[in-house]
């Protein structure tokens, strides 16, 4: 009798705990959902709702890879909890693996055949499939690929397409697809997919080779960019107006050759007396980047900063900011310095927002141009010998030198593993040691981990981002390690404040700000998102 009560009084508080965890995540509370979840679990894991539950938790912190094992995990407990297929397809999808994701979605749809809401993911799902399948069939060999700046010159602002590959492999895939309808081997509707994709592929605008005289927006004159511009341009960009292309042009080509002549790792040396500015992620928040510069002054020789990694996606402004951050590298360039985010690459772009913003506010020609100029951002950056900025964390195996940085070759897009997958993706961890990665990618480090690479390189101090902090930032590892993260309210819905770390020569002691989100436009985050992850978000 005894042992029925316990019974009972566990399926009573494993319950409560659930229940507590659902309150949490609608209040936006995911951290605390998760622990309420694991609560939960620990009083029964044979429910297949919790693991489910704790997914879609995850989820919402971007922490893919445990929410696919959370999904795995109540799919084995029941095959037939749909919810398990879904949070799971859902997880791949944001990293995406889209056709592991389409097997879960099949899935989804085989035991809920009467759910319009799973059809329609599901065909979302296939769309995705078939444009990836697609792209990979007009891809240029990479012996035959050129570099995009070969074929634009931003004074004229012509680009050429004679006897491009780009063009070539279009044209070819769609008389393959032609011939596969005709064959009644491919449907019309997946026909005029494949049709809209090339299509998409093929528009690059041509504009005149001058600006038009009806243009009232902010110009450079000549080669120089200056202050004056720079500030008539974030005022344009406070009012929702545009910048002609011929200057966008002029400064993402000019941001290159500044980028393409610099190591992996930068040294940056800071005199006695004088301050430096590290600010975390931004990701397209750009009234929130103003705030920064309200708080903190703009960049200049004497109010440098560093911008550590993921400048764009998920904010739907990420091309206020990117075109902001780079103007004033070309203005000064020892007034910003940029690291790359695991946001600055082709994959994430395609999936968080960037590509799609920049296709609709400028042109396919910028997409790849941005894709290529993302690949010469340096990975890490030293200040005074002392304190390692880096966007993600630290590697898998000890012994790593800062001669080993330096020697990566960047210009690349990020790898799945190695030095350069680990700088961008990583994060730390409160236990010793290391662990699998909560994302999916990269790994766990603990303090032992920080303090033996900080002592073999005789520096002091880890700065990193890339992970939500609820004050903008959090000191861990003994103190040995900062995150930072500059993007307050982050998607309109976390609540967190934002935060930028200032250091003082020759201490280099971190004072660390925090600031609250500012209002912005009624333009929602994830707006160029593709349309199947805004289905899911």
């Amino acid at each position: 009798m005894p042992i029925m009560e316990s019974e009972s009084s566990n399926a009573s508080r494993d319950e409560e705990f659930k229940n507590l965890a659902n309150e949490a995540f609608k209040a936006h509370k995911y951290s605390q959902a998760i622990d309420l979840y694991t609560q939960a679990i620990e009083l029964n894991g044979q429910n297949a709702v919790y693991w489910a539950n704790r997914a879609f938790a995850h989820i919402k912190l971007e922490e893919y890879g445990s929410a696919i094992q959370d999904a795995t995990k109540a799919i084995e407990i029941d095959p037939k909890y749909s919810k398990g297929y879904y949070r799971r397809g859902t997880a791949y999808l944001a990293m995406g693996k889209f056709k592991d994701a389409l097997k879960d979605f099949q899935q989804v749809k085989r035991l809920c055949p009467n759910d319009p809401d799973a059809a329609k993911k599901l065909k979302e799902c296939e769309k995705a499939v078939m444009k990836l399948k697609f792209e990979e069939a007009i891809a240029a060999p990479e012996s035959e690929r050129r570099s995009i700046v070969d074929s634009i010159d931003y004074h004229s602002i012509v680009r050429r397409m004679t006897s491009s590959p780009i063009l070539m492999g279009v044209t070819a895939a769609l008389v393959v697809a032609a011939a596969l309808m005709a064959a009644k081997l491919l449907s019309m509707e997946a026909l005029l997919a494949i049709m809209a994709l090339g299509a998409s592929i093929m528009v690059i605008v041509f504009p005149v080779a001058q600006v038009e005289p009806q243009y009232s927006g902010a110009r450079i004159e000549g080669d120089m960019v200056t202050l004056d511009f720079v500030r008539r341009m974030m005022e344009d960009f406070k009012n929702q107006k545009c910048l002609h292309k011929r200057y966008a042009f002029q400064i993402v080509l000019q941001t290159r050759e500044l980028l393409c002549s610099l190591p992996s790792l930068v040294d940056i040396t800071i005199p006695d007396g004088k301050h430096f500015t590290v600010c975390g992620d931004v990701h397209g928040q750009f009234y929130d980047l103003l705030n920064i510069f309200e708080l903190n002054g703009l960049p200049s020789e004497d109010n440098p900063y560093l911008f550590n990694g993921d400048f764009v996606d998920r904010g739907s402004f990420s091309l206020e900011v990117i075109l902001t951050l780079f103007a004033f590298k070309c203005m000064c360039p020892s007034a910003i310095y940029l690291a790359r985010g695991n946001h600055e690459s082709r994959s994430m772009n395609k999936i968080y927002g960037f590509e799609g913003e920049v296709r609709s506010k400028l042109s396919e020609t910028f997409v790849e141009l941005f894709a290529e100029v993302f690949c010469c951002l340096p990975l890490a950056h030293v200040i005074n010998q002392k304190v390692f900025v880096v966007h993600g964390g630290l590697f898998s195996v000890d012994g790593v030198k800062l001669s080993d940085i330096r020697a990566i070759d960047r210009f690349c897009e990020p790898p799945e593993e190695g030095l350069m997958c680990e700088i961008l993706w990583s994060d730390p961890q409160p236990f010793p040691g290391r662990g699998p990665s909560k994302r999916g990618v990269g790994l766990s480090f603990g303090p032992d981990v920080t303090k033996r690479f900080l002592q073999d390189n005789n520096l002091e101090l880890l700065v990193r981002s890339h992970e939500v902090k609820d004050e903008g930032y959090e000191i861990e590892h003994e103190g040995k390690l900062i995150t930072v993260f500059s993007a307050p309210n982050y998607c309109d819905q976390m609540g967190n404040k934002g935060a930028f770390i200032r250091f003082e020569a020759p201490v280099l002691k971190p004072n660390i700000v925090t600031f609250s989100a500012v209002p912005h436009p009624d333009v929602k985050p994830m707006a160029y998102a593709n349309n199947f992850l805004r289905m899911f978000s």
